[in-house]
């Protein structure tokens, strides 16, 4: 931190400059359109569903741009289609020559962040009982989809089928399976409610995804309630408790008291990935009745310099799993420190009462990134011991945001 301060001039003019960027850039409108979203960059054109986060985050640091997660959040509820199937995806037409209906994603699920939570947060935000509804009712429709389309195993969870769902590119825990990316028939992505093609281990159940869609489950209850709906909350509920159960029934190992993902024959996929971080994020583990869970895995991982407190935490994958390694040399999940497991802390950290540790990740995003202001704008990953970013994706939303985040947490900005 006392570097921080050293530099805290410095800091401010390059947040200033980050401002101005993501004012002049990243609040933009899709061809054809007049309604402001907020983009994550030339590397990724346009809005992916788990970055819906990014316009609720950028409202809170700057709560007269409250249009904006509104607007995202109307832009894939547009998109859903009449089964329920939210896109993965929406692409800026300006950025990408495809004829208009390869603009939108149906290929991988992507969640990363419950759609519910993002919907309840952004109602929080604006206190529109109106955008709330639609929000409901697009969620329960989006819930049923998944009910229907993956959960062709049974087994009372939601199902992996292909490596993009989760979103964690490149990385060991997707080992073994068929489709490391998505799946496409004549080049164009297949739906994502294919079932997959027989293989040795899909379809997964997946720690994250799972999170996920037990976080739908309890923002659809928390939306009931605001809404009246006092039956359907208490059957909500009652379905996300029954997702908790079977998390703990086929993902969590006792003796290494951790969540891993299960293959279609119930082996655990004994990867120590960020995955881990989902049971936090999502709320699932109780700080009260899940107390001495919580601890072990804190001790034993998340405040564990061999694991995941690395220099520059947290890494995609902990360091002292065998397949943690840069493979590839960048967008890796399994390995480097992803701005969006930054950014998505701000759900999870103070909660559960690591606010230290949490400002510690914040200091070292801020600084590494200060140092290496003239080199590469905030981009999306840090090694996680070196702190050297690599080359993916200069100006960030995600990364930006965490920076924004950081500087203002750590009092180095207004």
């Amino acid at each position: 931190m006392n570097d921080l301060i050293r530099i805290k001039d410095e800091v401010r003019s390059y947040a200033r400059e980050i401002e101005k960027h993501i004012t002049d850039v990243h609040i933009a409108c899709f061809k054809d359109s007049d309604i402001p979203l907020f983009l994550i960059s030339n590397a990724y054109p346009g809005v992916w569903m788990e970055h819906i986060y990014d316009s609720v985050t950028y409202a809170k640091l700057y709560p007269e741009h409250t249009e904006l997660p509104k607007n995202t959040l109307r832009l894939f509820m547009s998109h859903q289609t009449a089964e329920g199937q939210l896109p993965c995806y929406v692409w800026n037409g300006d950025k990408i020559n495809l004829p208009p209906e390869r603009l939108i994603g149906y290929g991988q699920i992507q969640e990363c962040v419950s759609f519910g939570r993002m919907c309840l947060m952004t109602y929080n935000l604006t206190g529109d009982a109106e955008l709330l509804k639609e929000c409901y009712d697009a969620t329960v429709r989006w819930v049923n989809w998944l009910k229907k389309y993956r959960m062709t195993s049974n087994r009372g969870l939601i199902e992996m089928f292909v490596g993009y769902d989760t979103g964690h590119d490149n990385s060991g825990r997707l080992e073994g399976m068929k489709y490391h990316g998505n799946r496409s028939a004549g080049g164009n992505p297949l739906n994502a409610g294919t079932p997959p093609e027989e293989d040795d281990i899909t379809p997964i159940l997946a720690v994250d995804m799972n999170c996920n869609f037990y976080g739908n489950l309890c923002c659809l209850a928390e939306m009931a309630d605001i809404l009246g709906y006092r039956k359907q909350a208490k059957e909500w509920r009652a379905q996300a408790a029954g997702v908790k159960v079977k998390l703990f029934e086929h993902c969590f190992d006792k003796d290494d008291c951790f969540f891993y993902d299960a293959d279609k024959n119930g082996n655990h996929r004994k990867y120590r990935s960020s995955t881990i971080f989902h049971l936090f994020l999502e709320r699932v583990l109780d700080v009260e009745a899940d107390a001495e869970i919580i601890k072990e895995i804190y001790t034993r991982y998340i405040g564990n310099p061999n694991e995941f407190k690395t220099p520059y935490p947290f890494p995609s994958m902990s360091i002292s799993d065998p397949s943690w390694r840069k493979h590839t040399t960048r967008n890796c999940w399994g390995y480097f420190t992803q701005g969006n497991i930054e950014l998505r802390c701000t759900l999870w950290m103070d909660h559960y009462g690591w606010g230290g540790d949490f400002d510690n990740l914040c200091a070292r995003w801020v600084e590494q990134w200060t140092k290496y202001r003239d080199t590469l704008k905030v981009g999306q990953e840090l090694d996680p011991v070196t702190g050297e970013p690599s080359n993916c994706s200069p100006w960030y939303s995600t990364g930006m945001l965490t920076y924004l985040y950081g500087a203002k947490r750590l009092g180095l900005i207004d």
